[in-house]
């Protein structure tokens, strides 16, 4: 890959008042850094920061998703007539995405052609590009056709571009103070994403960095872990509440718990600073959340995790996931690739979540288990608060590592089994083929173990998926469980199909297909392996349609059709169902039903937008109106 190339294209303006930038945002996903919407990261935010510090004005930033110039190749106007094109972007872990598709690497070439101006590519697609992002890939560096590809920070060479000219450019990292100026600097820029402001959650950085070698992760390659000051993060959501920002992730980190302090320990005074900040500065958040915390924390120093944990369920919304790295419960291949915790360690660490965070808005401290007066985890059975409980640990698998044996399968299994066995709750399990970039480790492997394995990985991933996900989901959102705040994206054989903001957020199917773009509560009354069935709360028995009856457990066609001829109601004691208790579904007419919990402090989102039988309007009725899913 080339890094610094001489540029063909002239030079910039040689004052940043007159200098116009496009900013294209291909997405990004890395261990420790999200970006796909309803995501932005941090990269498109601290450039846009960046360029403002060097004297480009606000007014001659222009931000779009590769989405936008899809689906409207106008845009595309603005990256040609840019006298600086900043493209930002790059996958170096594989998934599956719904509400972007990241760009492909023939998109990015084309951009750089499309540009008249002088071109700047940068974000992890620096690591390396590969055919496609999934899993048992091998990756190689490719400059994709553009004049500076940023080797360090993109937004350290944008603002050294702009300031010192192109003999200027540099592969240098960015430091803190840069960071503090930077990232309130570039909040404005969200008010240019197509999702601003509803459905819209910024990644936040908190740090970057490893102190450990994974021999899989890109991570590292990022050095040690550089902390942020409480207050510079606390500053930096300030600024993108006031541009109307609700949704917030501090997933930018490969340990929550080591914040604030010496990289290994945990500091639960640093962790409310930084939350308890938050709070203070965007009191009407609808989200907070995280996103990787390591389980060798909580083995190495209990107390202190423990205290840290419960200062984050105090403060964060609930739904709120900590992805653990324990990668394989294969104590052959925790060695040969460096891996920080065994099997043992790790359940260990997932009792203890499960214990100070896995309790529910709403619970009381004699429905959870512990002897003391304060409530505690896991919240589970008919006593249990109806919402999604505030932090569950999430367990990442990887294969295709050195050392992989057709054991590992065995041993993976094994674990997840006493998971479930012991009656603990995890809200998700990632398992993936692994993904080989220069610079770590796994480029020596490569892909091949992987590729190896695909048949016996695909076989073992669906066994997992039916005898632990399943039930395990079933154990975290019973029917009955509340989720307010479902954003609707698209349609799909007669359902809508939504999300709420937030980690790793449930896919949620309901009846009928409603205006997509607004947000409804829903009362779950089904599950799959990874996303589950609900139906609008409150549903009205006196509008709702045979499809949202039938959703109802234990309510069939026959019922249901019972159900219509009976109408109006004028109580749910007068609703004959049989066996089925619609008390946690539904209520007669158009009343307002508190969620237990969401007036509670820290308990997340506020007022419920409201659906359309709220409004007394058919299905058929929202159905006409409603846009086209986009079908991705």
């Amino acid at each position: 890959m080339t890094d610094s190339p001489a540029s063909d294209r002239g030079s910039l303006p040689p004052d940043p008042n007159d200098l116009s930038v496009t900013i294209v945002d291909g997405y990004v996903d890395e261990p420790a850094h999200f970006g796909v919407p309803p995501y932005i990261s941090t990269y498109p935010r601290y450039t846009a920061g960046a360029l403002v510090d060097a004297g480009v004005p606000e007014t001659q930033i222009t931000y779009h998703t590769i989405d936008e110039l899809r689906e409207d190749r106008g845009k595309h106007a603005d990256v040609a007539d840019a006298d600086l094109f900043v493209y930002v972007g790059g996958m170096t872990v594989p998934g599956k995405y719904v509400g972007g598709t990241p760009a492909e690497p023939d998109e990015v070439r084309e951009l750089g052609w499309t540009a008249d101006g002088v071109t700047l590519l940068g974000g992890p697609v620096r690591f390396g590009v590969g055919e496609e992002n999934a899993g048992a890939q091998e990756t190689e560096r490719d400059d994709l056709d553009y004049d500076f590809v940023a080797m360090g920070d993109v937004e350290a060479a944008a603002h050294d571009l702009v300031r010192e000219g192109l003999e200027g450019f540099g592969n240098r990292m960015r430091d803190n103070p840069e960071i503090d100026r930077w990232a309130e600097k570039g909040a404005f820029v969200v008010e240019q994403h197509p999702n601003h402001p509803d459905y819209l959650i910024c990644e936040m950085e908190t740090s970057r960095g490893c102190a450990y070698r994974c021999s899989f992760c890109t991570e590292p390659l990022y050095g040690s872990p550089a902390f942020r000051e409480a207050q510079s993060v606390v500053d930096e959501v300030d600024a993108l509440s006031n541009r109307g920002v609700k949704h917030f992730r501090l997933g930018r980190q490969a340990d929550i718990l080591a914040f604030g302090g010496d990289g290994e320990a945990p500091n639960p005074d640093a962790l409310r600073e930084l939350y308890g900040g938050i709070r203070d500065v965007a009191p009407d958040l609808r989200t907070l959340h995280l996103d990787n915390m390591n389980p060798v924390t909580i083995t190495d120093y209990p107390e202190a995790s423990r205290e840290a944990i419960r200062v984050i369920a105090a403060h964060n919304t609930p739904g709120d996931t900590a992805a653990f790295g324990l990668e394989s419960a294969d104590p052959i291949v925790q060695e040969q690739n460096n891996l920080l915790v065994t099997a043992e360690e790790c359940l260990e660490a997932v009792r203890v979540v499960n214990e100070e965070g896995g309790w529910r808005p709403g619970d009381a401290p004699e429905t959870t288990p512990g002897t003391d007066d304060r409530v505690t985890g896991p919240s589970t059975g008919p006593d249990a608060s109806p919402r999604l409980p505030k932090l569950l640990p999430g367990i990442n698998l990887v294969h295709g590592l050195a050392g992989e044996r057709p054991e590992t399968y065995e041993h993976n299994k094994a674990f997840l089994q006493t998971v479930y066995d012991e009656g603990l709750m995890l809200r998700r399990i990632n398992i993936r083929q692994v993904m080989a970039f220069a610079g770590t480790e796994m480029a020596e492997t490569g892909a091949d173990i992987a590729q190896e394995h695909k048949d016996q990985f695909q076989a073992y991933k669906r066994e997992v998926r039916e005898t632990v996900d399943n039930p395990m989901l079933d154990r975290v959102v019973p029917p009955g469980t509340v989720l307010p705040d479902v954003h609707l994206e698209y349609h799909q054989d007669g359902k809508t199909f939504g999300r709420q903001l937030g980690t790793y957020a449930l896919l949620v199917a309901v009846p009928g297909e409603r205006e997509l773009g607004t947000a409804i509560d829903v009362a779950i009354t089904d599950h799959g392996y990874r996303s589950v069935t609900g139906v609008p709360y409150p549903l009205d028995v006196n509008a709702a349609s045979m499809d949202e009856l039938t959703a109802v457990p234990g309510i069939n066609r026959s019922t249901a059709g019972d159900v219509v001829v009976g109408r109006p109601y004028g109580s749910l004691d007068e609703v004959d169902t049989g066996v089925a208790d619609l008390s946690r579904f539904a209520v007669v007419d158009d009343v307002d039903v508190p969620i237990p919990g969401r007036d509670r402090a820290g308990s997340g989102p506020g007022p419920a937008a409201r659906s359309g039988l709220d409004r007394g309007e058919s299905p058929a009725d929202r159905g006409d109106r409603s846009p086209a899913g986009r079908g991705d």
